[in-house]
């Protein structure tokens, strides 16, 4: 039986990104193959604060704890966060 229809990835927000969006995390449902952009794209579409969160190149991509980019590819259940860089001083 073919469950692409309830894929879904856990994405989790850190930092001045989880106050900005006003939630720590949300499942977000793909379709597979998909990528970290597609997850992006599907975030951006809901307007306002997330398509700025998807349109600053700044904020850095983790899939299962593991530095990412925006063309990794992803498998349902996966865990997808997006986190401001670090700075340090």
């Amino acid at each position: 039986m073919n469950d692409q229809s309830h894929a879904t990835v856990t994405v989790r927000f850190f930092a001045r990104l989880r106050e900005q969006l006003d939630t720590d995390s949300v499942a977000v449902p793909i379709s597979e193959p998909a990528t970290v952009a597609d997850v992006l794209k599907t975030l951006a579409d809901r307007g306002s604060v997330w398509a700025e969160l998807c349109a600053d190149s700044r904020v850095m991509i983790a899939v299962n704890q593991a530095m990412a980019k925006t063309t990794t590819p992803l498998k349902p259940r996966d865990e997808v966060a997006f986190f401001p860089p670090v700075t340090g001083g």
